[in-house]
């Protein structure tokens, strides 16, 4: 009997923990340092114009604030602070809304160190983008160190200087690119139940360079709701549309079969 009541008691416990349903979000923030009143913005991007577009908002209250609502399946949106009179506006932090509590810690002072955390795909989209700032640094390595030369050398019009550093760039640049898209490609790969899988394989999707019979294997290795997203649905079709036929390409004469 003791057994059971505390088996009870636990799931009591457990029960009570979880602040959101099935198909709902919670976004708890802190943002230090602003005063309160100060507006955050919960903003999306409209697939048909790209136009931004608010979806709620809500005050600061003692350096923290809250947003809950219904969620259907994940997807990018960003969170706006109020821009402060007399000062450019903050810029946006990017996160991926999806059934969940989500924390964001805004950084007033230098809103790129942001920090989001709290859901799956919310953790993978950050060490995502660590790991490619990583195969990336080269390049960003590149360009800090030969700045001061390049704007040098287009004031002095010194084309021979300029064809070189633009030379050593591209070569960069290419190995850059191709290590960046290995990247992607085993990141998807191996995390079947990211929301990044499936960005990445939509772009693969549309990439004619891209192998399409790899593309089709990782998609079908994705985890069934992630292919049920619009992103899903959007490499569905454009796999379907790969694999078909031209038009008129196989229907033959029937004179004409051997």
């Amino acid at each position: 009997m003791k057994k059971i009541i505390l088996l009870l008691s636990v799931a009591v416990v457990l029960f009570s923990c979880n602040k959101v349903g099935k198909d709902e979000f919670l976004i708890t923030g802190t943002a230090t340092g602003i005063e309160n009143g100060k507006t955050i913005i919960l903003e999306s991007q409209d697939p048909t114009t790209g136009a931004i577009i608010a979806l709620d908002t809500v005050k600061v209250e003692n350096g923290k604030f809250e947003i809950k609502g219904k969620v259907t399946e994940p997807a990018f949106h960003t969170i706006q602070l109020e821009s402060v009179a007399g000062q450019a506006p903050y810029g946006k932090v990017p996160f991926i809304l999806e059934n969940g509590e989500i924390k964001i810690a805004i950084d007033k002072d230098s809103i790129q160190k942001s920090k989001v955390s709290g859901t799956y795909s919310n953790e993978e989209y950050v060490k995502f983008n660590e790991e490619i700032k990583v195969v990336q640094k080269k390049l960003m390595d590149f360009q800090t160190q030969n700045m001061q030369a390049m704007n040098t050398a287009q004031q002095a019009q010194d084309t021979a200087v300029i064809n070189k550093l633009m030379q050593g760039y591209s070569a960069i640049q290419e190995e850059v690119g191709a290590a960046t898209k290995a990247k992607y490609t085993t990141y998807a790969e191996s995390h079947p139940k990211s929301y990044i899988s499936v960005l990445i394989v939509q772009g693969m999707a549309n990439d004619p360079s891209a192998d399409i019979k790899k593309t089709e294997t990782i998609f079908n290795s994705l985890d069934e709701s992630l292919k049920n997203t619009k992103a899903g649905k959007s490499v569905k079709t454009r796999l379907t549309e790969i694999n078909s036929p031209a038009v008129g390409a196989s229907a033959a004469p029937v004179g004409d079969a051997k």
